[in-house]
């Protein structure tokens, strides 16, 4: 099965409200419409994106409190990380 124009980009807008991209959002919505989704559509691919987004956000509070507690003294101290805090 092939998807759609108008289902890839419901698929997008929940993708987008997911990894807090704005300009991702507005620009899928403005897709979505033109490929002839309707508002009630655009708003549940919102709320499901926020509800991913909410649930990777717990889990990975989650993670992060017991992988602190974890750590022993000396552990982690690399500076080289995933490249997220590299200004280049």
């Amino acid at each position: 099965m092939k998807l759609d124009n108008r289902i890839k980009e419901l698929v997008a807008i929940g993708a987008s409200v997911t990894t807090n991209c704005q300009p991702c959002l507005q620009y899928h919505v403005d897709k979505a419409l033109e490929s002839g989704a309707d508002e009630s559509e655009v708003k549940e691919a919102v709320e499901i994106g926020r509800i991913v987004r909410k649930g990777a956000a717990s889990k990975m509070d989650k993670f992060a409190s017991n992988l602190n507690a974890a750590i022993p003294s000396g552990v982690g101290e690399s500076k080289e990380g995933c490249g997220c805090s590299q200004s280049e």
